[in-house]
């Protein structure tokens, strides 16, 4: 692979005007495509699980009752000190908000509060169900600004009038200085790095161009396939970082190479065949990692994964492509100048006195002088951060977590005091009585069940279909959405669905949108572990082929728990415990997102192994020159620890600046990930790492022979690129002498010593 990139290297540099054209047409093909057949607009943010008991009863509602089968809001009217929702004048005003939403876009059905009886013991509250015949994402833009404007005529007459509900959920808070806020942080830490605009600018227009191209293909799928806005905003995520790092991995291996002589040329197809090697391996683990969502069997999660994934893959053609053909554009103008800081640093890593070179240096040289000291530091540490994760609570969020002052948050907390928890999440009960003698009688004994179990605080008159002898019953719950009670309960229902069946002949479906939540974290928590365990055994898998060790994968997949472990507990600890939540945005404490777990174990696979590859083949090969192993991580740290920071810091900065987004999911994804690389670069790879490496000396590069004849030389490093290009064996190799040898002194800084 490194020669073949090595070639690919050089031809994007040689024929630069070219592959610019060529990646100019492909975006501007994409974004036509986008505005032709997708677009932000058609997004649809709907979880479902195909087969499941909730959704086949919600597919049946469709034909059976239409007016409950799509997404529904609640108009909470709330009468002034004084007076109740009962008087004259309140309840004409009602009468005539009800009336007026009954016209408002795309609504079905709206259930008058008196006619329902939804008006709460002291007689100052009362709710009104609107009904959509579509789900969130098929209502217009309009739909519920539209649905408030029409009952704001209540407002007027001294009710206060607040909109929620499922409906209500859709609504999105912009978070499109995001990217701004992350990519200006990039700048600055590109900037700090190699101390110079020009070059630090490369990584961020190659990162651009890469993202711009993922994102726009995603939302041109919208148009046909379902795409959610999570997903949109996980591909530019993690788009935007792991092309940034991509790009910087291989520009900094560039510059240090002209500030050792080579040929601009020549250096740049040895970046791309060297680091863009390391860039290929960790892209395509965590493609593989997040294509390895599809299993679960969620489209959401599936989209989500196959999105981040498209933008990954996206990013690595864009660094072995894309970018040298913007280095031969810059040509020597990158090389740092005489007596500059960037030069000075750069010829101090080939020092040979014995003295560090740099920061990252000094610091490996700490970790190691007392390895065992270091490695129960970590674990100390890893354990007190990851210690909360033991009362991890997961569930889909709602608008319980919603920010405090927006509408359906207002309405969802009056809901909860006036009413209790369980309105804000009724359960819809499906019986199909077409095989009772009696579907009256036997409606109404389905009824009296439920009414018997335990978390259940009412239930409504059931609406029944002659027709197609069904009957829909609403099931209000003693808990809120997401509490376990509620959980318990829809078990209890289905439960009891084969006696319910023996005694009346009629079938019972649970469905509505709590169900459906209930369902997919229901999934979702299921398939944790041996997603886990898949992840896992991929990582020694993958390191064992590029290493030839067993400790190295042993150590990289322990280090990756610890940074799971711990990062799960931060999380639990700012978003469920509390701490630290107003920092972020965040009012209320409440469960985590069932989907953050799965997605911040596919993700941060990736990146570790990112951060692995980069730090450890550059111990690895100063191991293999010199068999030093203690020298050998000293070395690796010299030249990879400056670039590994500033990746890590790059990374961390993009996912912080999402924290500013309503969306809760999205928000508790953006701090998972930034608290998780910081862990993983900073206390696994260049704490826990060097250590485990001191510790082991030279069995840390042991491999047993019969299994070295059996697993296939991935070469990573470029070992066999280096030793052709030294040789002069390419024919491609043009360079002089002299910058043969500076490039080489580089490559292999211990060779000499």
């Amino acid at each position: 692979m490194p020669t073949l990139l090595y070639r690919l290297g050089r031809l994007a540099y040689r024929h630069r005007r070219r592959v610019l054209a060529l990646w100019l047409a492909v975006i501007a093909a994409v974004v036509g495509c986008m505005l032709a057949f997708g677009g932000s607009g058609k997004l649809d943010d709907t979880f479902t699980i195909p087969g499941s008991e909730s959704q086949q009863a919600l597919d049946r509602m469709k034909t059976d009752f239409p007016a409950y089968s799509g997404t529904s809001a609640q108009v909470v009217f709330t009468a002034p000190a004084g007076h109740k929702v009962t008087d004259p004048q309140e309840q004409a005003a009602i009468h005539n908000a009800v009336a007026a939403a009954r016209s408002a876009p795309q609504v079905a059905k709206v259930v008058d509060p008196m006619a329902a009886h939804n008006v709460s013991a002291d007689g100052s509250t009362a709710i009104a169900q609107v009904q959509y015949e579509v789900k969130a994402s098929g209502l217009q833009s309009d739909a519920i600004p539209k649905l408030k404007t029409a009952v704001a005529g209540a407002d007027q007459a001294g009710l206060d009038v607040q909109v929620g509900g499922n409906a209500a959920t859709a609504l999105k808070g912009s978070d499109g200085a995001s990217d701004v806020i992350g990519l200006g942080i990039a700048l600055l830490v590109l900037s700090l790095t190699f101390g110079s605009l020009v070059t630090a600018g490369l990584p961020l227009l190659s990162a651009l161009a890469g993202v711009a191209t993922a994102i726009a293909g995603v939302l041109a799928l919208a148009g046909v396939t379902t795409i959610s806005s999570t997903a949109r905003s996980l591909a530019l995520m993690i788009g935007l970082a792991v092309g940034i790092d991509y790009a910087l991995f291989i520009v900094s291996r560039h510059r240090a190479q002209l500030a050792h002589g080579a040929d601009p040329e020549e250096s740049a197809a040895l970046a791309v065949g060297t680091a863009g090697s390391a860039v290929v391996f960790a892209g395509l683990t965590v493609v593989i990692a997040m294509v390895g969502l599809s299993v679960v069997g969620i489209p959401f999660l599936t989209v989500m994964g196959l999105s981040a994934a498209g933008a990954v893959l996206t990013a690595v053609l864009v660094a072995t492509t894309l970018l040298p053909a913007l280095l031969g554009f810059a040509g020597a103008r990158l090389k740092p100048r005489q007596g500059s800081r960037a030069m000075r640093r750069e010829q101090a890593l080939t020092r040979s006195d014995g003295r560090p070179a740099n920061a990252g240096e000094r610091w490996f040289r700490l970790v190691t002088r007392r390895p065992l000291v270091t490695l129960g530091l970590v674990l100390a540490a890893v354990g007190a951060l990851a210690w909360p994760a033991h009362s991890l609570r997961m569930a889909l969020p709602d608008n319980g977590t919603a920010p405090a002052h927006s509408s359906q948050r207002l309405a969802y907390d009056r809901i909860s005091r006036e009413f209790g928890p369980g309105y804000n999440g009724p359960l819809l009960v499906l019986a199909d009585t077409s095989h009772s003698t009696d579907p009256t009688a036997a409606t109404h004994e389905i009824v009296d069940s439920i009414k018997a179990l335990p978390g259940v605080k009412a239930v409504s008159a059931p609406q029944s279909d002659p027709a197609t002898h069904s009957a829909l019953i609403q099931v209000v719950p003693t808990g809120g959405p997401a509490d376990q009670s509620t959980k318990d309960l829809v078990s209890a229902i289905r439960g009891d669905a084969a006696t319910i069946q023996q005694q009346t002949g009629a079938t019972v479906g649970v469905t509505g949108t709590t169900a459906i939540t209930i369902d997919v974290s229901a999934k979702l928590n299921a398939a944790l572990v041996p997603f886990a365990l898949v992840v896992v055994g991929l990582s020694l898998l993958l390191l064992l082929l590029v290493f030839r060790s067993l400790v190295v994968p042993l150590k990289a997949a322990v280090g990756f728990l610890l940074s799971i472990a711990a990062t799960l507990g931060a999380v639990v600890g700012v978003f469920q415990w509390g701490h630290f939540d107003q920092l972020i945005g965040v009012d209320k404490a409440g469960p985590v997102s069932s989907v953050l777990p799965i997605i911040l174990l596919a993700v941060l696979f990736g990146l570790a192994m990112d951060y692995e590859v980069f730090l450890v083949s550059r111990i690895r090969e100063a191991y293999v020159h010199k068999r030093q192993p203690l020298r050998a991580v000293h070395d690796g740290a010299r030249y990879s620890a400056r670039v590994v920071t500033a990746a890590a810091l790059i990374m961390i900065s993009v996912f912080a600046a999402f924290l500013r987004t309503d969306s809760m999911m999205l928000k508790q994804i953006a701090l998972a990930l930034a608290i998780g690389v910081a862990l993983d670069a900073f206390v696994i790879r260049m704490t826990f790492v060097p250590a485990v490496l001191a510790l082991t000396r030279h069995a840390a590069w042991w491999l047993p022979r019969r299994l070295a004849r059996l697993l296939p030389d991935l070469d990573i490093e470029g070992e066999r690129l280096r030793r052709r290009t030294e040789s002069g064996e390419s024919a491609e190799v043009t360079e002089s002498a002299e910058a043969a040898e500076a490039t080489v002194h580089e490559l292999h800084p211990t060779a000499s010593r």
